[in-house]
């Protein structure tokens, strides 16, 4: 096993403090969202909702407004009549976002996969609209905590723990096409061995298109160094479709990640798409009005 040298990333709070001060102020995104939207220029819905599949959009859940996602994941289809092509195995994650403002949410969640907990802030940076951005910008900062029992003594809390630090850059090309980059970093106050490094920095890329107007097709590939990528694991690779039901949204899609969260993303794919080792999955969202 490999400790990093400090327990939690000053790097992390500060950023974190940063952007719920930010979501707080006097100047913010919510008064620019109704400025833009008096100039009828802003720019709205780039994605369906605040997740492309597995990853963040730049969506966010609107102030006032509970989010209730579950997300599912079945076992690998290659592996046939035995495992009933996956649905023996499955990983869940059940999590609760909610809109402080209209440029600011929170969600927490829990994951079966190494009963992992985790959460995290995003924050509204800039908003598409004409004449003013050509883009829209999030940032998220989150953490995550597995709390499935290990056989180690001295295995402290701190040592469970990772955390996420991610731009979320989108640009909604037309009614039907839209694109997001997602440069990530993170950060692991243990790994599994010595010749594992504790810092991880991997590239997002996704894409939305729209076919009619409930349903859009999505693709999301995350690239990390070939230096970086842990033994046995390999670049997760998403495609999906999203169908809105009222209330719901409901997004199908086949994906070499079993994991849900960002640590498990990047540290447990260990299937390979094109090899056909691919994971069936599912993401349901319900939203409620609960707040002003």
């Amino acid at each position: 096993m490999k400790r990093a040298g400090f327990k939690i990333p000053l790097f992390s709070v500060l950023i974190w403090l940063c952007s719920v001060a930010a979501g707080q102020s006097q100047d913010t995104w919510e008064s620019v969202l109704k400025e833009m939207d008096e100039e009828g220029n802003i720019t709205f819905a780039t994605f369906k909702t605040t997740r492309i599949a597995n990853g963040h959009s730049v969506e966010q859940v609107k102030r006032g407004v509970l989010d209730v996602r579950i997300n599912h994941r079945f076992g690998d289809v290659s592996e046939g009549f035995d495992n009933f092509f996956g649905l023996d195995n499955a990983v869940t994650r059940i999590g609760f976002d909610y809109g402080i403002t209209n440029g600011l949410m929170i969600g927490v969640g829990r994951s079966t996969l190494n009963k992992e907990y985790d959460g995290f802030a995003k924050v509204k940076l800039v908003g598409q609209a004409k004449k003013k951005s050509p883009v829209t910008v999030d940032y998220l900062a989150g953490m995550s905590v597995i709390s499935e029992k290990i056989d180690v003594p001295e295995l402290k809390f701190w040592n469970r723990a990772s955390y996420v630090h991610q731009l979320l850059v989108a640009r909604k090309i037309n009614e039907s096409f839209s694109l997001q980059v997602m440069p990530t970093y993170l950060h692991y106050n243990l790994t599994n061995l010595s010749s594992e490094k504790n810092n991880l920095f991997a590239l997002g890329f996704a894409g939305r298109y729209k076919i009619t107007s409930r349903t859009a097709l999505t693709c999301e590939y995350y690239v990390v160094p070939k230096d970086m990528r842990r033994q046995g694991n390999f670049n997760p690779l998403t495609i999906g479709i999203d169908i809105e039901t009222g209330g719901h949204v409901f997004q199908l899609f086949v994906s070499n990640a079993s994991g849900v969260t960002e640590r498990s993303l990047f540290t447990a794919t260990t299937s390979r798409f094109e090899k056909g080792e691919l994971h069936i999955g599912f993401n349901i969202s319900r939203v409620f009005t609960v707040g002003r």
